[in-house]
């Protein structure tokens, strides 16, 4: 499993630096760097603190999840969200995921599959509301011509993402109603592999359905839906304090374009951090714009610093906060 995991990492790293070869190669260096030395940064403040704000209502998020099994105050939730995305920029796979998941379990005492189950509702409250982006996104951009192939990759990705979210809704309704049946035919899909491997995986996937509860209390359904709305408004306005930075001026809805290509991009297997990838979908978002190369790669790299380092370094000042250790982190990759 080692193997795997390290070859993973090693396509990660080689495809970006494939977009990120095909980001430098026309770059002059001279231009980029007076390019970023004419940044307002008193807008990369403002697009650092609203990074922060989506986290918070993030935690918030998380809490009504989580009611079902227990009321879990912010003081808990919030550190270990910033861990789990602090991890998520360092490690490969998403691995953040599992870290803010085990590191909640081992603090509140409750199961990690509970815990875990939660998450994946809770990525799924992003999907549907990416795809609420991408549809107003769709309705109110007018891109410049002869972007066409822009657009079609946009309604592609579309297509894609509601297919794919689709799908695991479909499988979670089925495993959640349908257990048993489910399970046998997952196990007859998994025959192929490793029968210690497709045995952990039933097992992990009966424990898991276990876990998922949503309460269906009125109150707490409002606020899982506003506060999915809030998180993703504040992903939108960094990339557009980013551009006022720069002092380029684009509606609102080019802010949602970009933002959108910039899911998509971190779908797609890469370094830690999303390094590449992340950056040509933002150089090629802004490029249907007209702005120049050299600007779109200087925005391209502010943007994702700001969701970068500041997390990285309150994910670590949250680690000495907490008392939690590196071996703590190591450890709950060891019980994925």
């Amino acid at each position: 499993m080692k193997k795997k995991g390290d070859l993973k990492f090693w396509v990660g790293i080689g495809i970006s630096f494939f977009f990120m070869a095909l980001l430098f190669r026309k770059i002059d260096f001279k231009q980029l760097m007076m390019a970023l030395a004419t940044v307002d940064y008193r807008y990369i403040l403002a697009a650092v603190i609203s990074t922060f704000i989506s986290l918070f209502f993030r935690s918030v998020r998380w809490h009504f999840l989580l009611i079902p099994e227990k009321r879990i105050p912010l003081s808990s939730l919030y550190p270990a969200t910033i861990i789990g995305y602090m991890a998520n920029n360092l490690l490969p796979a998403r691995l953040g995921e599992f870290v803010r998941a085990y590191l909640l379990a081992q603090r509140e005492g409750l199961q990690m599959p509970t815990v875990f189950a939660s998450l994946v509702i809770d990525r799924l409250f992003d999907g549907c509301t990416v795809i609420l982006i991408l549809l107003i996104t769709l309705f109110t951009l007018r891109l410049p011509h002869g972007m066409m192939d822009a657009e079609t990759a946009l309604k592609t990705g579309g297509v894609v993402t509601f297919l794919l979210y689709s799908g695991v809704i479909g499988f979670l309704l089925l495993l959640k109603h349908q257990t048993k049946r489910t399970l046998a035919w997952t196990a007859i899909l998994l025959k192929p592999l490793p029968h210690r491997f497709s045995e952990r995986i039933i097992a992990l996937l009966g424990s898991f359905i276990g876990g998922i509860r949503v309460s269906s209390r009125g109150g707490h359904i409002v606020a899982l839906l506003s506060s999915s709305l809030i998180i993703w408004l504040f992903c939108i306005i960094p990339v557009n304090m980013v551009l006022q930075g720069f002092g380029i001026n684009l509606p609102i809805s080019a802010s949602m374009f970009i933002l959108v290509l910039l899911v998509f991009a971190v779908m797609v297997p890469a370094s830690p951090g999303y390094i590449g990838t992340y950056h040509y979908a933002c150089f090629k978002g802004l490029s249907a714009f007209g702005i120049a190369e050299t600007t779109a790669v200087s925005i391209a790299l502010v943007i994702h610093a700001v969701g970068f380092f500041p997390v990285i370094i309150a994910g670590f000042y949250h680690l000495w906060r907490e008392k939690i250790s590196l071996t703590d982190i190591q450890r709950s990759n060891e019980n994925l």
